[in-house]
């Protein structure tokens, strides 16, 4: 009962509504334009729900709450696997957030295999932008942060500030995270002046 609870307060109470087009029966369609329009139309349809799903999860990720972020990033895979495949790069983010929200929880066994899955994907695609990679390497950071492993979480968010650099510039925004989670190493290794130096680039 706790668990459909929490899975009703996570995900399903937004996307009930979303939910009967998308697995409810299909039209039978008489004409290849009408079965080709209804096929865009059910794939418009997945991706808002994956939107949603993976919106409600970040925020709940964001308030601090990564138990009630899981049930609706499962829904975002599920949905996301269905309409790219089980190797798309989109779904990246989603293990990315899979992995921090069972961090979060203390769940480090299945953090690691959802870091894993991203991380075969991405060697998998030799297109993957470096946006996406650094992404993946901030996720690897956080993670060995959580392990304790301060040394490899070093290593994986100066990747993550390098390929964030090459993908949008040295002054940018999205580089300042990688920067800020240094830092916070570095400041708890006691090395202030570096840790000073870091915060005062972010």
């Amino acid at each position: 009962v706790s668990h459909q609870r929490t899975d009703w307060i996570s995900i399903h109470g937004h996307i009930c509504h979303l939910l009967i087009p998308v697995l409810g029966p299909q039209p039978c369609f008489h004409s290849e334009k009408d079965r080709k329009h209804g096929k865009e139309q059910l794939m418009r349809r997945q991706e808002s729900l994956i939107a949603v799903a993976l919106s409600t999860a970040q925020g709940f990720v964001w308030a601090g709450k990564p138990l009630e972020a899981i049930p609706a990033a499962l829904q975002a895979l599920r949905f996301s696997s269905q309409a790219f495949g089980s190797d798309s790069l989109q779904l990246v983010p989603i293990f990315l957030l899979l992995a921090e929200a069972s961090a979060g929880t203390g769940r480090l066994r299945q953090a690691a295999k959802y870091l894993s899955q991203a991380q075969w994907i991405v060697l998998q695609s030799p297109d993957c932008s470096a946006a996406l990679q650094s992404k993946l390497y901030r996720g690897l950071g956080l993670f060995s942060i959580a392990e304790g492993d301060l040394d490899q979480a070093l290593y994986h968010l100066a990747n993550d500030v390098y390929l964030a650099t090459a993908e949008f510039g040295l002054n940018s925004v999205e580089v300042s995270g990688g920067y800020f989670h240094m830092a916070n190493i570095f400041f708890h290794q006691n090395k202030m002046d570096t840790a000073n130096s870091l915060y005062t680039e972010v």
